[in-house]
C-alpha cells in the first residue's frame, strides 16, 4: 500500500485525537468543581477505617483516608468515586450532575468482604497407611523418665543457684538499702568490732560455753 493511500487515515486518527480529548476537556471546565469529604468507618460503625483508597476511575485523581477515617478531594460532578480496601468490599458514590452547594459530607460504611476457602488438609507422609506404619514405630520416650531427671537433686540445685531473685527478696534487699543510706546520713556507720558492748556479749557468751553447745 502506497503512502498516498495510508495519508487519510492517519489524517482521520490525528484529528480524533485532537478533537475528542479537547471536548472531553471542554465538557469537564463547563462542570463544578465539588470539595468531596468524609469518615470511612467498620461495618459496625465503631472504628474508623484509615488507608483506604479513595480515587475516579479513568480521571487519575485520587486520595487515601487517614488516620481517623477522615479524607477530603476535590470531584466534578457527575464523577463516580470508588473506594477499595483489601478485606472490604468495593464502594462506588455517584456525584450528582447538578450540585447547589460546592461540597458533599459523607459518612460511609464499608462492609467485610468474606472469601470462604476449601478445607485442606495436610499430611506429612502421602497416606494413611504409611502414617500408621510410622506411628507403630514410633519409639515413645517414659514422660515419667524424662520427669524423675527433671526432678533430680542436682537438677534443682542448678536451677536454683540460676534462678533470679524473686520480688520479695527484691524488695528486702531494696529495704536494707533506705535503710542503710538513712543512717548514713546522720553520721558514718557503727562497725560492730569496736563496739565495747559487743565484746562484753561475746566474752560471756564464751564463758557460757555457747560455742560448746553449738559444736
Amino acid at each position: 500500500m502506497k503512502i498516498t493511500q495510508l495519508l487519510p487515515f492517519v489524517l482521520i486518527l490525528a484529528f480524533g485525537i485532537l478533537v475528542f480529548p479537547s471536548q472531553s476537556l471542554a465538557q469537564d471546565q463547563d462542570k463544578k468543581v465539588i470539595q468531596l469529604s468524609g469518615i470511612i468507618l467498620n461495618a459496625d460503625s465503631t472504628d474508623a477505617v484509615p488507608g483506604v483508597n479513595i480515587y475516579v476511575p479513568k480521571k487519575g485523581r485520587g486520595t487515601s483516608s487517614g488516620r481517623f477515617g477522615y479524607f477530603s478531594m476535590p470531584v466534578l460532578e457527575g464523577d463516580s468515586v470508588v473506594f477499595t480496601f483489601i478485606g472490604l468490599k468495593k464502594q462506588s458514590f455517584k456525584v450528582p450532575d447538578k450540585v447547589d452547594n460546592d461540597r458533599i459530607s459523607l459518612i460511609l460504611t464499608m462492609q467485610v468482604d468474606e472469601i470462604a476457602l476449601a478445607e485442606i488438609e495436610v499430611m506429612p507422609y502421602p497416606t494413611e497407611e504409611e502414617f500408621k506404619k510410622a506411628v507403630i514405630a514410633m519409639n515413645v520416650v517414659d514422660p515419667m523418665s524424662i520427669s524423675r531427671s527433671n526432678m533430680s537433686p542436682e537438677m534443682l540445685l542448678r536451677w536454683a543457684a540460676s534462678m533470679p531473685a524473686s520480688g520479695e527478696e527484691n524488695y528486702r534487699y531494696f529495704q536494707q538499702g533506705q535503710m542503710l543510706q538513712n543512717q548514713d546520713l546522720y553520721g558514718p556507720r557503727p562497725l560492730r568490732i569496736l563496739d565495747p558492748f559487743a565484746w562484753s556479749q561475746f566474752i560471756r557468751s564464751i564463758k557460757r560455753g555457747d560455742l560448746k553447745n553449738k559444736n
